[in-house]
């Protein structure tokens, strides 16, 4: 039986003020879904996203909230779902930082801050979203995991932990709520041409077997498919946008 169209509900889109994740703050809203900018600290960054979205003809507002807080995932979805009036059915999940180091010279500070970001913030966002999808039998999860959790980078323990932590929430919550029309997917990036990747030697493009970077819009592209009503069927997928690093 084919799935009902989706009822009427916004996107939530964290750590959206600039890269990968304003790219797909973008492009859902070009979809129709009204969509709720998250940011940290970057102010102007979400703005402009907003900006941008509101001058294609779209629906957006920013959102101020460290999601590693306890309070974050309240204050968001109060927010988004105050704002434009229905409930947050399609949430992804992209907020991340990183703090790099060799495992043998990793803190115990710089392994909780991402974790807490990366991860917990992901999951607690999770659990609140659950709420209205589970109410409206639809909804839509797409977390942000990495190459580097399905493929091993020296010098990323903590960030590494984080993103394999995503992948294996993802299929989890698949399990427990696919029957009420709910999807959660995951979307694994690899170098991706961003700000966090800034620096980063291009002596390593010659591992990826496309030999160049992807963009912001490839892994947007592929953000918009998972949160479609056509990837109804797709479910506890982990779909890798690396130019084939890890294949």
């Amino acid at each position: 039986m084919a799935e009902r169209s989706r009822p009427e509900g916004c996107a939530l889109v964290t750590g959206a003020s600039r890269g990968i994740g304003a790219a797909i703050a973008r492009s859902l809203a070009a979809d129709g879904w009204p969509v709720a900018v998250n940011y940290r600290s970057d102010s102007d960054g979400a703005a402009r996203v907003v900006t941008e979205v509101e001058e294609a003809g779209g629906r957006a507002v920013a959102l101020a909230a460290d999601v590693a807080s306890l309070e974050a995932a309240d204050e968001l979805f109060a927010g988004a779902e105050s704002h434009f009036g229905v409930p947050v059915l399609a949430l992804v999940n992209n907020a991340g930082i990183a703090a790099d180091d060799l495992i043998s010279l990793l803190g115990d500070e710089e392994w909780q801050r991402v974790i807490d970001t990366n991860l917990s913030g992901a999951f607690r966002l999770t659990r609140r979203a659950l709420k209205p999808m589970l109410r409206a039998r639809f909804g839509r999860i797409v977390n942000i995991s990495s190459v580097v959790g399905l493929r091993a980078n020296p010098g990323q323990a903590n960030y590494a932990a984080a993103k394999a932590g995503l992948i294996a929430m993802t299929k989890t919550v698949t399990v427990e709520v696919a029957r009420r029309g709910i999807t959660a997917n995951a979307v694994a990036p690899g170098w991706i041409d961003t700000d966090m990747t800034a620096g980063v030697e291009s002596a390593l493009l010659s591992h990826v077997p496309a030999r160049r970077a992807g963009t912001p819009e490839e892994v947007a592209a592929c953000v918009s498919f998972l949160v479609s009503e056509a990837a109804g069927y797709v479910n506890g997928a982990v779909l890798a946008v690396d130019g084939g690093l890890a294949a």
